[in-house]
């Protein structure tokens, strides 16, 4: 009787897995972070800044990566970095950049992952309430700029700003 139920229990137990739903993540799918980067290029291109773009998912991993012509060689690592930083930390570069300088005791989060820029231009990608990304820019005069064509990107994909 005891071998009867070690066995079934043994072939039985499969189906009782299989029957678990496996849980499910909101993601960015590749033709809107390439929607989103192509528009955040445009944007800067129209102004006559020469920058690169970077979208990547929520665990960091790059997705798309654009330069436009003449863009500067350290604008790609700059845009990743703003766009890595945005997605780890669900919020934009400037104002982490922000709360940093004003609660020096924060200073470590600089220092936290090599990957990290915290400059202005990083915001997060928002797909209704989930987080789903970060885009950054890099190349622009000014972090604002950088910013601005970012949010072009994520308005043109309908993401929250």
């Amino acid at each position: 009787m005891i071998r009867l139920s070690v066995v079934a229990a043994a072939l039985l137990t499969p189906l009782a897995v299989q029957a678990q739903e496996l849980p499910s993540a909101p993601y960015l799918p590749l033709d809107l972070a390439v929607k989103a980067a192509d528009a955040a290029v445009q944007a800067c291109v129209a102004d006559g800044h020469n920058v690169s773009v970077a979208i990547v998912a929520r665990d960091g991993a790059t997705k798309v990566l654009l330069k436009s012509d003449g863009s500067g060689p350290h604008t790609g690592s700059s845009a990743t970095g703003k766009a890595f930083t945005s997605a780890a930390m669900g919020r934009d570069t400037a104002g982490l950049a922000g709360f940093i300088a004003s609660n020096p005791e924060n200073a470590g989060l600089r220092d936290m992952d090599t990957r990290m820029v915290i400059q202005a231009g990083g915001l997060p990608i928002r797909i209704g309430e989930a987080l789903v990304g970060g885009i950054g820019v890099g190349g622009a005069p000014s972090g604002d700029i950088d910013a601005a064509c970012a949010a072009a990107g994520l308005s043109a994909i309908g993401a929250a700003n």
